[in-house]
């Protein structure tokens, strides 16, 4: 089988099954990336408002608390790829009553032990605040914030699931619109709750919160009035779905929960150099998801038109996916370093920056922007292990990367160049697991073509799970 188009398929809405590859990379990742820009530039105000109350240990609470939202909504990123994947690779298979009733399973598990998750999170919050660093004036502050945000986390699953069973149909567009609805809401609440009415960061916290009720209320309603709405599944088809949802959810949140963990420890790292260094990384974690919105994007993008092809049995068409995502990074990520290097000047005006924080954001917008195409590589990596039955392999490389790939890096990166040296460190670890990455990859590419076509009650037993962890053929 060639790249060119095959016949069409029987299922209409399996849309990744013909036409340019590389244009459905760039139309998925592109309109995908504007939900999430509206998301994370509101974050970004966020932290200008927070900066503007001349607080440092405001900015540096919410350095500290972003650190562990990141863990809570990696939770979230799990469950929504687990969900994704299984109802792209339904509609690759022609099965769209399988689709919805998956559609509707992932949600009901979601919400179910996303409710749990959060509960837990909610009681250790001040636990987990201390462990990242947070002391004195700035622990009450995180624990404060964070108490607000987190029992909104099956709000947030909800909309979460609900824009990967849009993105699995090949429907970008209607899962951006629900995110830029949140991030219409929490602008328009910001100043309002911050500013006047004096809140402070209580009111960035309920102004997130609201958010995330208006991107869960909105995210259903397209599954409902373009794609069937959901199926109601029988008591045994719940159990059948939780063996589906199960084999992929828990990988693909293990590998979600590594990224947090790493963080969580760059950033206690960079809490050694005081708060201004924590403030200067918070400003960086917030640009870093405007700069670089659409290679996140493109992870869950490409997923859907891996999973389909998968589906439908279409290996070189999968192929030419994943590459063509390597394409798509590379052009981007050059592209914003430059603009980023071009704009470090007015950055620094913007949020006031010097000492240390002034360094640690001329060091983003400078070298550590090109080393983002080492990320991008991981991202696609792991969309293409979730998609195509080896979610370990995602779990495998997340966690070396944030674990043998971060903390070895950071000591040394530290030792040599202090509070910079932290975020050189963590880039370079990521080279190294990127190259690990793509090794892996070829393997898969390679086995898939002599595998029988998968069952598609599962992608894999569990008894499957663990084989991936011998490197024999």
């Amino acid at each position: 089988m060639s790249n060119s188009e095959p016949a069409k398929p029987a299922n209409a809405q399996a849309k990744f099954l013909t036409g340019n590859l590389f244009r459905h990379v760039t139309v998925m990742s592109l309109t995908a990336s504007i939900g999430l820009m509206a998301v994370f530039i509101v974050d970004f105000v966020d932290m200008i408002f927070i900066s503007m109350l001349g607080k440092a240990e405001l900015a540096a609470a919410v350095g500290y608390a972003g650190a562990i939202l990141f863990f809570t909504s990696s939770f979230g990123i799990g469950m929504s790829i687990a969900a994704g994947a299984l109802v792209a690779r339904a509609l690759g298979q022609g099965d769209e009553d399988m689709a919805r009733r998956r559609a509707t399973t992932s949600l009901f598990y979601g919400v179910l032990f996303g409710s749990v998750f959060a509960a837990t999170v909610w009681i250790f919050v001040p636990t987990l605040a201390g462990w990242m660093g947070a002391k004195g004036d700035v622990l009450p502050l995180t624990v404060s914030y964070l108490r607000i945000i987190v029992p909104s986390l099956p709000l947030l699953l909800v909309g979460m699931v609900g824009g990967a069973i849009l993105r699995a149909h090949g429907d970008a567009k209607r899962a951006m619109f629900a995110t830029i609805l949140g991030g219409v809401v929490n602008a328009v609440l910001d100043p309002i709750l911050i500013f006047g009415l004096d809140l402070e960061l209580t009111g960035a916290a309920l102004a997130s919160v609201a958010a995330r009720i208006a991107i869960a209320s909105y995210a259903l309603i397209p599954i409902y009035k373009h794609y069937g709405g959901l199926q109601k599944p029988t008591s045994e088809e719940f159990a059948l779905d939780f063996r589906a949802i199960y084999t992929l959810a828990v990988p693909a949140v293990l590998t979600q929960l590594s990224t947090p963990i790493g963080q969580a420890y760059v950033t206690r790292a960079m809490a050694e150099y005081g708060e201004d260094a924590v403030a200067g990384m918070a400003v960086v974690s917030r640009m870093v998801p405007i700069a670089f919105g659409v290679i996140f994007a493109l992870s869950g993008a490409i997923g859907p038109i891996i999973g389909q092809n998968y589906g439908a049995q279409l290996h070189d068409r999968v192929q030419r996916a994943f590459k063509d995502g390597l394409l798509f990074i590379a052009g981007y990520v050059l592209i914003v370093a430059l603009i980023l290097f071009a704009l470090r000047g007015p950055v620094l005006a913007l949020f006031r920056a010097d000492g240390v924080t002034a360094d640690i954001i001329l060091l983003f917008c400078g070298p550590l922007a090109l080393l983002w195409f080492f990320n991008g590589v991981i991202f696609v990596a792991n969309a293409s292990f979730n998609n195509l039955g080896h979610p370990f392999y995602s779990t495998m490389v997340n966690w070396g990367r944030n674990t043998l790939g971060t903390i070895p890096f950071v000591i040394f990166g530290s030792m040599l160049y202090g509070a910079e040296g932290v975020l050189i460190g963590q880039a370079i670890g990521g080279v190294v697991f990127a190259a690990i990455a793509l090794v892996l990859v070829a393997r898969v590419m390679r086995d898939i073509r002599a595998e029988k076509p998968v069952a598609p009650e599962a992608f894999r037993s569990q008894s499957r799970w663990m084989s991936l962890f011998s490197f024999r053929r």
